[in-house]
């Protein structure tokens, strides 16, 4: 493939450990972060110019206020037909397992909280990072609302897209939930 017609991929939110081949970005700067800015602001790239865009555990540590807005830029940046994969802490995974008493599922140890309730509410705000919880229907809801028209639940190394790729950055399979948008014309 010429380098005209190669793919280009965003991964926001990359944070310290960015995938090579992937235009990484995060509020953060560090070594191998060619975008280091806060969404909020805007992203420097061009309308349309990316064919694919992946978050992984990003969008949460935004303010619920703030998600749409994020979510449009990124929508903005991909091309007519793109696709962006999200992979999100699913609240209702973490519920179920409270409710199930699965102390198990919850990685927070006993030296940070011993009950059960504790655990929960640690793991789901995730010390204090995450300012926004998410359900599938709720994320479904918020790509709806910034203008995405094809919005499909998904599973972890599976995707409905074209791009075989968008699934490379999927992780933690356990806790998260998985949903791909395209940006219609």
């Amino acid at each position: 493939m010429s380098p005209d017609t190669a793919v280009r991929r965003l991964n926001w939110g990359s944070g310290t450990a960015p995938a090579p081949g992937w235009i990484n970005s995060d509020v953060k700067p560090g070594p191998g972060i060619e975008i280091s800015c806060d969404i909020r602001d805007g992203l420097p790239l061009e309308t349309g110019s990316v064919d694919y865009a992946v978050s992984v555990h990003a969008l949460q540590e935004l303010p619920l206020d703030d998600v749409v807005p994020a979510l449009h830029e990124l929508r903005r940046v991909l091309r007519p037909g793109g696709a962006l994969r999200l992979v999100l802490p699913d609240l209702e995974k973490a519920i179920d397992a409270y409710r199930r008493g699965d102390r198990t599922y919850f990685a927070v140890p006993d030296s940070d909280t011993r009950s059960l309730g504790g655990k929960l509410v640690t793991h789901v705000l995730w010390y204090g990072y995450s300012r926004t919880l998410f359900t599938r229907d709720f994320v479904e809801e918020l790509l709806h609302r910034a203008g995405f028209a094809d919005v499909r639940p998904c599973a972890c190394g599976e995707t409905t897209t074209p791009f075989p790729g968008i699934v490379e950055l999927d992780n933690r399979p356990a806790e998260s939930l998985y949903v791909e948008a395209i940006k219609n014309a």
